[in-house]
C-alpha cells in the first residue's frame, strides 16, 4: 500500500483503532513527522492530542547512525550492539544524551507553548508515528508513558517491518499496523508525499487539533473538560450531561462530533467533580447544575455565538441558565430532557429552543409537550420515531445529531 501523504496515512490508521472510541485515550505524536498522522487518529477517537517528545541518540562521530533514544521523563533504550561495535565510551555516551536531553526539553516548550503535558495517568496512551524502521523513539516514547502512569499503551504506525513486533518488544501492550512489508528499507518509500514536517505544522496540530482538555474553573472547583473549536468554527455548543454521565457520555460524544464536522466548537465537562458525584442530591441540584454551567461558559470567553445541549437533568439545567441570560446564549437543544425541573424558570428563556424526545417514551414526552405550552420562546417539539430515553434504537442518536446540528447552525 502507498499513502498519498501523512493525513492519508492517519486517517487509513485511525480505521484500525476504531474499537478504542468512546474510552479514556490520550493520542501522542512522535514529532515531527507522527504528529500530522496522530492527529487524524485523535480526530477519528475524538481523544486528545499531545507529543510524545523523542530524540535520537546519534553515534558521536556518525550523528546519523542511531545508538538508542531517548523521551521524556527520563525513558531512554540504548542499543548496546551499536555502542559495542563503535566503541562509544560511558562519557561519550553520557554526553551525547546530555546534549540531546537540553534539546529534548526545548522542542518539548516550544511544541506545547508553556501548556503542561497531557496527563496520561491511569488512562489509554496511542503513539503514533508515521512509521517504524528501527523502533528504538518508539519504544522509548513507550516507557515514558509507562513512566507516567498509562495503564495501558498502544504503538500505531502506518507502515512497518514484518518483524516490527519483536523489534518493539515489550515496551507496548499493543501494536496496530495496517500495512508490513518484508522488502521494509525507509518510512518514505511507502508515501508518495513524505514531505518533512516542520516544527511550525508540529505547533499548528496541537493549537488546533480535535480536541483538547481544560480544566475549567467554575467557582471554587475546578472541573475536567475537553474543548474542540474546528478552524471557522461559527459557534460553540456547551454541553450539559444527565445523572450518572460526564465529559466521556458516548452518546454526546456521538452527538458533538456531528456538531464539529459541521463546523461548530463543542465544550464537554464535567458539571461535578469527582467526590460530589457520590452525592445524589448534588446530582439533582439543577440550580447547582445551572450554575456550573454558566461559570463554564463565562470561563470559555468566546467570541463566538453560544449554545447550550442538555441530555436530561442536563437539559433543566441548560434551560435554566438560559434564562439567568449571563452569558447570554443563542440557543437551546434538549435531548430526553427533564425540562419540568427547570420549575418556573421557563417563562424566562429567551433563546430557541428545540427539544427532542423519543416516541417511546411516554412520561417525558408529556413532560415536554407541557413545557412547550410554558415556554415563550421560539420552540419546537421533535419526537424521534420508535426511540426509547436513551435514544439507543439503530439510527436514533443518528437523528438526534442531525436535529441538533441543523438548529445549531441556523440560530448560530
Amino acid at each position: 500500500m502507498i499513502f498519498a501523504d501523512r493525513v492519508d496515512a492517519g486517517r487509513r490508521l485511525a480505521r484500525e483503532l476504531t474499537y478504542l472510541r468512546g474510552q479514556d485515550v490520550v493520542v501522542l505524536g512522535l514529532p515531527r513527522g507522527g504528529v500530522p498522522v496522530a492527529a487524524e487518529v485523535a480526530s477519528a477517537l475524538r481523544a486528545p492530542l499531545d507529543v510524545g517528545v523523542v530524540r535520537k541518540l546519534g553515534l558521536p562521530m556518525q550523528p546519523e547512525l542511531a545508538m538508542g533514544a531517548i523521551a521524556e521523563d527520563g525513558a531512554r533504550v540504548i542499543n548496546q550492539q551499536v555502542v559495542n561495535t563503535a566503541r562509544v565510551s560511558d562519557d561519550q555516551l553520557a554526553e551525547v544524551e546530555r546534549n540531546e536531553r537540553a534539546e529534548l526539553a526545548r522542542r518539548a516548550r516550544q511544541y506545547r507553548g508553556g501548556r503542561p503535558p497531557v496527563s496520561v495517568s491511569g488512562r489509554t496512551v496511542v503513539i503514533v508515528d508515521d512509521g517504524i524502521a528501527t523502533a528504538a523513539t518508539a519504544r522509548a516514547a513507550c516507557r515514558a508513558a509507562r513512566t507516567r502512569g498509562a495503564s495501558r499503551v498502544i504503538l500505531a504506525v502506518p507502515v512497518a517491518p514484518d518483524d516490527w513486533r519483536e523489534r518493539v518488544g515489550g515496551d507496548a501492550d499493543e501494536c496496530v499496523c495496517p500495512e508490513t512489508a518484508a522488502d521494509f528499507m525507509a518510512v518514505g518509500q511507502f508515501y508518495r508525499d513524505f514531505a518533512p514536517t516542520t516544527n511550525e505544522q508540529v505547533v499548528s496540530f496541537l493549537e488546533h487539533g480535535s480536541s483538547r482538555e481544560v480544566t475549567v474553573q467554575a467557582g471554587p472547583v475546578r472541573l475536567s473538560g475537553e474543548l474542540t473549536v474546528p478552524e471557522g468554527a461559527s459557534g460553540i455548543v456547551v454541553f450539559a450531561h444527565g445523572s450518572g454521565s460526564g465529559r466521556h457520555s458516548p452518546r454526546n460524544q456521538f452527538v458533538a462530533d456531528a456538531l464539529n464536522t459541521a463546523g461548530l466548537g463543542t465544550l464537554l465537562f464535567d458539571l461535578l467533580t469527582d467526590e460530589e458525584e457520590g452525592d445524589r442530591a448534588k446530582v439533582f441540584d439543577v440550580p447547582l447544575l445551572a450554575d456550573r454551567l454558566a461559570a463554564a461558559t463565562r470561563w470559555l470567553d468566546s467570541s463566538l455565538p453560544l449554545g447550550y445541549f442538555g441530555a436530561s437533568t442536563g437539559a433543566a439545567a441548560a434551560l435554566w441558565a438560559a434564562a439567568d441570560g449571563d452569558p447570554p446564549v443563542g440557543a437551546v437543544v434538549s435531548r430526553g430532557g427533564r425540562p419540568d425541573l427547570a420549575g418556573d424558570r421557563l417563562p424566562e428563556v429567551q433563546a430557541p429552543t428545540l427539544l427532542i424526545v423519543g416516541e417511546d417514551d411516554p412520561e417525558v414526552l408529556t413532560m415536554n409537550r407541557e413545557a412547550q405550552e410554558i415556554l415563550r420562546a421560539p420552540t419546537r417539539l421533535s419526537t424521534v420515531q420508535g426511540a426509547t430515553h436513551l435514544f439507543e434504537e439503530p439510527g436514533a442518536l443518528s437523528q438526534v445529531a442531525e436535529l441538533a446540528r441543523d438548529w445549531f447552525l441556523d440560530r448560530l
